[in-house]
């Protein structure tokens, strides 16, 4: 769905992005690993076209279509959506309010208001919360908030921008969970984490990035077993753990 070629990106003078290339393969989820500076940011901040001018070399297609260079506003009418690093809801709108700026391109308002309700059957807590001022939320909350505001959009693409930021263990859990949800209903998802451990566990294709390349890549099988992988980000312990929650992953029937 989505294929990036060789894409250099520069900050005033500063090349950051180093010719990478990857692919967000359709109706899977692909992640993108690294240490802050790294440049995992400004890769999806140069696929929304919200870094002026850039790429300065390489090409973004989008369904084989090329956006690079396209502006932000006619990425977002193809299908692709957005989950900020930090949420950046509209901290003085309702959380209902919120809702329809994720679907400020869309016309008809009956399909809109029933995708709100949509919004609520997948997100209780904010329906509950429908008429309270977004930045009066709870971290969860907003990042709650922040995902359904994408999905109001109707998108066949989400890049997410490190969702488990700030957020407690326990609401990690419950984000990434709501990442595979969305996943498993057929929408492609663009992930950028420093959580190695969560974004391993919902993935299926892996890109660790440093320094603004790419040094390693694979299924998240594959990386689980690099030794180098194992060794950077989790220990022998940790892995393990994890090929037990791909076995039980791969034997359970998910709904």
């Amino acid at each position: 769905m989505l294929e990036i070629k060789n894409i250099e990106t520069y900050y005033d003078k500063v090349k950051v992005l180093n010719g990478i290339s990857f692919i967000a393969e359709e109706g899977k989820i692909t992640a993108i690993l690294g240490n802050n500076g790294a440049g995992k940011s400004t890769a999806l901040n140069t696929i929304l076209g919200l870094i002026k001018n850039q790429p300065e070399k390489g090409t973004i297609l989008f369904n084989n279509k090329p956006i690079h260079l396209k502006n932000t506003e006619n990425l977002i009418s193809l299908g692709i959506a957005y989950v900020p690093e930090g949420r950046e809801v509209f901290e003085e709108l309702t959380v209902k309010e919120n809702l329809l700026v994720g679907a400020y391109l869309r016309k008809n308002k009956k399909v809109i208001e029933k995708d709100i309700q949509k919004m609520y059957d997948h997100f209780p807590v904010l329906k509950d919360r429908m008429n309270q001022f977004a930045g009066t939320l709870s971290g969860g909350e907003q990042q709650m908030l922040a995902i359904a505001r994408a999905l109001m959009s109707n998108p066949k693409l989400i890049l997410m921008d490190e969702p488990s930021l700030g957020l407690s263990p326990l609401l990690v859990k419950e984000i990434f969970k709501i990442i595979e949800t969305i996943n498993k209903k057929g929408i492609t998802i663009l992930l950028v984490e420093q959580n190695a451990n969560m974004a391993f566990q919902v993935a299926h294709n892996v890109y660790i990035m440093e320094n603004g390349k790419f040094v390693l890549n694979g299924t998240s099988e594959e990386l689980a077993n690099n030794e180098d992988v194992k060794e950077i980000y989790f220990g022998v312990k940790e892995i393990e753990s994890l090929k037990g929650y791909k076995r039980y992953k791969s034997k359970r029937t998910w709904r």
